[in-house]
């Protein structure tokens, strides 16, 4: 039984872009495995308060992750 946590900062995905997460996850172990694996897949999307993830000693709000995804690549 695979169990697959998504961690993000609370308030950068929307609850459509979280349930398409779970989808495609799914999906991705079904077409790993086979179709006898997605009745056995647990996705879990947890959610982290805003500030209180830090990347490289720096907090990461959803603010500054909402500008970085804005940004050209």
């Amino acid at each position: 039984m695979p169990l697959v946590d998504i961690e993000l900062i609370e308030g950068v995905f929307d609850e459509d872009q979280k349930q398409r997460m779970i989808r495609d996850v799914t999906e991705a172990m079904v077409g790993v495995e086979g179709e006898a694996m997605r009745g056995v897949t647990w996705v879990r999307v947890q959610e982290i308060a805003s500030g209180e993830w830090a990347i490289g000693g720096t907090p990461m709000t959803t603010a500054a992750v909402k500008a970085a995804q804005s940004e050209p690549a």
